[in-house]
């Protein structure tokens, strides 16, 4: 009876662990990401050790992708110097990093124009797929596929400056 009760939890235990989920937070034990860079016109995104580049992904931007942002709502990804300075795990993008825009020249700009800089611009996954022929459909965050994404929130801590060229 014994042997039979161990046979039916052995197999109950691997036909659950078959139906577990794929989770979305992976490890990285390579160097250290000490930049990242972003290459809007050419929708590319490098992380960097030094001057090495370590990954390369395309991506998304706002959907108005040319120019700098300059007030919330224009549809712009920023462009400038900026750090990594937060993570969210729970994002409706699948996972997030907080990108530190406005800076201070952001701010200034966009009050020269009597508008508000915005905020909340992250490094996000895709919430849904995209639509058929949309290439840039954000706010004007950076978005990767999920997958992707895994990668870099394993790969890039917060305080990682993060360069957006236009």
């Amino acid at each position: 009876m014994k042997r039979r009760q161990v046979i039916v939890g052995a197999a109950a235990a691997f036909s659950l662990a078959g139906c577990a989920q794929k989770s979305k937070f992976k490890t990285y034990k390579g160097p250290e990401v000490t930049y990242l860079v972003v290459n809007k016109e050419a929708r590319q995104m490098f992380l960097l050790h030094q001057n090495k580049v370590l990954k390369g992904y395309k991506i998304d931007l706002g959907f108005a992708p040319v120019g700098d942002k300059f007030y919330e709502g224009d549809g712009k990804t920023p462009e400038g110097y900026y750090t990594i300075n937060r993570r969210n795990p729970d994002s409706k993008f699948h996972l997030s990093l907080g990108i530190s825009y406005p800076n201070a020249q952001d701010r200034a700009e966009a009050r020269a124009l009597g508008k508000s800089p915005g905020g909340d611009i992250f490094i996000h996954g895709k919430s849904k797929p995209r639509r058929r022929g949309a290439e840039d459909w954000t706010w004007g965050c950076i978005a990767l596929p999920d997958d992707h994404m895994e990668d870099v929130y394993a790969m890039v801590r917060t305080g990682t400056p993060i360069k957006i060229n236009p």
